[in-house]
């Protein structure tokens, strides 16, 4: 049986910056929702934090219903069935919509998420890393080697 390790706060930025889609868990008054997304990560305006997870939804989906000051999770993963290793990181934090136009206009200019969903989806989604924690199962391996994708910003 393969251990499972914890990943560093480090390593597991290095794997949420990597990314291009993830989860969140929501609650809703029908209970709990996973809502796949497309994501961005922001490090805050000057760079030195909070960091957080960013999603752009529509204002009628459920994040958009639910999830104003909602306590939410967002996970990524990837998993090797075949070798039986794997990582996943999840973030937790209270969910707010973006609506400053100068935070808007800095995301812009960065990178901000580009949903693979189609029509317009304007509303802006924050995650603060309240807490972040990632888990690798076996050992002898970087998993950032093995990502079947990278976001180079």
């Amino acid at each position: 049986m393969p251990m499972s390790y914890d990943l560093s706060r480090d390593d597991c930025s290095r794997l949420l910056r990597a990314g291009v889609a993830g989860r969140v868990a929501l609650g809703t008054p029908d209970g709990p929702h996973i809502i796949p997304v497309n994501y961005a990560v922001d490090a805050g305006e000057r760079g030195d934090g909070p960091e957080s997870v960013l999603v752009r939804t529509t204002a009628y989906s459920l994040l958009g219903t639910y999830g104003r000051d909602a306590q939410v999770c967002f996970e990524v993963d990837q998993f090797d069935h075949e070798l039986k290793r794997g990582w996943s990181v999840v973030v937790r934090g209270r969910a707010s919509f973006v609506d400053d136009h100068e935070a808007l206009a800095r995301i812009a200019r960065s990178w901000q998420p580009r949903p693979w969903a189609e029509g317009q989806r304007h509303l802006l989604v924050r995650i603060p890393w309240t807490e972040v924690t990632g888990r690798q199962l076996g050992g002898g391996w970087d998993p950032w080697e093995f990502l079947p994708v990278r976001r180079l910003a």
